[in-house]
């Protein structure tokens, strides 16, 4: 998306109407607009297994989310055959 202005209200409407038309052609083609991913985002789990990660976390002199964000970091690096149910990932 791009969209450009010589003023700060000519770059406010370029913008709205960019997203318009990206919105538009997501529904013309079928596919869901991407949302923004902030960094933040809230995790349910198992308490046995969150007990777990905040353990493992302390022996690694870490904080959890730095635990939790090595995890997800290692799982999404690497090419993954399809998942099996009990499968573990080395942090």
């Amino acid at each position: 998306m791009s969209f450009e202005g010589r003023s700060i209200d000519e770059l406010k409407e370029a913008f709205k109407e960019a997203v318009d038309d990206y919105i538009e052609y997501c529904k013309k083609i079928g596919k869901e607009p991407e949302r923004v991913c902030k960094g933040s985002f809230n995790v349910r789990i198992n308490p046995e297994l969150h007990r777990k990660a905040v353990q493992q976390a302390a022996m690694l002199g870490i904080s959890l989310n730095q635990f939790v964000q090595r995890a997800i970091e290692k799982v999404t690096h690497e090419e993954m055959p399809e998942t099996r149910k009990h499968d573990k990932v080395a942090v």
